[in-house]
């Protein structure tokens, strides 16, 4: 048979292919391992109890921790999973620069209203504060992240997290439920003007999916005015809130652009500078948000390090 001869442009482009190849294996491979970091887990950890039921949060420990603590508060729709439903991949960038993180789960909405699990996620970082040294992190420096409703929990930490009770019997209780430093992801901040959110039922009332989250007084117009109010971190930003850093993409309809930017904007008027990151064409969640977490790591880093 004659011997087939390959041309040379077609001999190069092969190569060229076989390396292309090559090059995206590894670099698929690496960053499986980059978003799999080696950790110590800790799943289920009580930290209180609600209409009868454990709330409980997860521990994950890096393989080189740098004694300071994020808490992610778990909540989408403010709907909670189950201990040991966190991925550590969602926050393999925060991991990997060596913060522990606390996965800090509720029971879900409507089973218990939105406003009981605000006060669950204060109950959850005063128990991670109450037990710092245990955990062998800084209670003084305690980080807060989350996305949509985790972001709305997280800014209910930032502006009305507070000292303890002296007096509690549950020495938990004692403890302050403030934290030093927020990195979050599209929050709702103004549950009283929803503007063009697809939730905004037009008649002021609460957002429409989740109505029956914040109890049967919410349907009442004029107790929905002080529910809406005392649930919006917006109306209780001060000067004496920690830093906060938000990213919010401009195509999302359920919590849209503007809830961020007015809730900077009245950080603004108190004399903080709150960045508000667009992400260009992002909705409700965009595939690349895992490396916009190596944005939340350099924030976390120049407010939680000494």
């Amino acid at each position: 048979m004659p011997r087939i001869r390959i041309p040379r442009w077609a001999r190069l482009t092969l190569l060229w292919l076989a390396g292309l190849l090559a090059t995206l294996v590894i670099v698929a491979g690496a960053l499986w391992i980059y978003l799999h970091p080696t950790i110590e887990r800790t799943n289920g950890i009580v930290y209180g109890q609600r209409n009868g039921r454990p709330l409980t949060l997860d521990i994950l420990r890096p393989e080189k921790p740098n004694g300071l603590g994020i808490a992610l508060m778990v909540s989408g729709g403010w709907k909670s999973q189950r201990a040991g439903g966190l991925d550590a991949l969602l926050v393999a960038p925060v991991l990997r620069a060596g913060y522990t993180v606390f996965a800090v789960c509720h029971i879900s909405q409507p089973e218990s209203t939105i406003m009981d699990i605000i006060d669950d996620m204060h109950r959850g970082i005063r128990f991670i504060r109450h037990r710092a040294a245990e955990y062998r992190v800084d209670p003084k420096r305690l980080g807060v992240t989350g996305g949509s409703a985790g972001g709305h929990l997280s800014l209910m930490l930032a502006t009305r997290g507070a000292l303890g009770n002296p007096a509690a019997p549950d020495p938990i209780d004692r403890e302050s439920s403030a934290v030093q430093a927020v990195a979050i992801f599209y929050p709702p901040t103004d549950l009283l003007n929803l503007g063009p959110s697809t939730e905004n039922d037009g008649k002021g009332g609460p957002p429409l999916t989740f109505a029956k989250g914040f109890g049967p007084d919410a349907q009442v117009p004029a107790l929905w005015q002080k529910i809406g109010h005392d649930s919006s971190p917006i109306y209780f930003v001060t000067p004496a809130m920690p830093p906060v850093l938000i990213y919010h993409g401009d195509a999302d309809t359920l919590v849209p652009l503007e809830q961020s930017q007015r809730f900077q904007a009245r950080a603004k008027e108190v004399g903080l500078n709150v960045p508000v990151i667009v992400h260009a064409g992002g909705g409700h969640g965009w595939p690349s948000m895992i490396f916009d977490e190596w944005a939340f790591v350099d924030w976390f880093n120049r407010h939680l390090k000494p």
